[in-house]
């Protein structure tokens, strides 16, 4: 038991890390961060709006009892991430030797297993009848 509280927080803090150490870039309009956001056409309302979501998403995730709100938010800016990698970015961006990319996957893959495993913070919120058989058995 002990085991997987420590598994499930080095989850927590590997995506919390990687969201909110790109923060610095989103924010401060570093020109990675802009160069980014112009090819995809959303600078900068899009650079400023994902760095909100995801510094939302990190303090979500960090607090335990928020912690598939969290998951769900930083799935859903890091498959946005992910989309405009493996459409109009590519997986190197700007030499970075794809770095980038390979931290959008691992933070999609904490976020998704963190989301599974806590899944009933959402379910709970839904009427029993929509739940059905998703809810872990607790």
């Amino acid at each position: 038991m002990k085991l997987n509280i420590i598994l499930l927080w080095i989850l927590r803090l590997v995506a919390a890390y990687i969201l909110l150490q790109t923060l610095r870039f989103k924010f401060l309009g570093l020109p990675e961060s802009v160069y980014i956001f112009t090819k995809v056409g959303m600078e900068p309302w899009g650079r400023i709006g994902s760095g909100v979501v995801e510094l939302i998403a990190a303090i979500l995730l960090l607090i335990p009892r928020t912690t598939a709100f969290g998951a769900a938010l930083a799935l859903g800016t890091i498959s946005g991430a992910i989309f405009f990698h493996l459409t109009k970015l590519g997986i190197v961006v700007m030499d970075d030797g794809g770095q980038l990319f390979y931290m959008a996957i691992v933070t999609w893959v904490c976020s998704a297993i963190l989301f599974f495993v806590f899944r009933n913070q959402v379910l709970n919120l839904l009427p029993e009848k929509l739940v059905g058989n998703f809810k872990a058995k607790e």
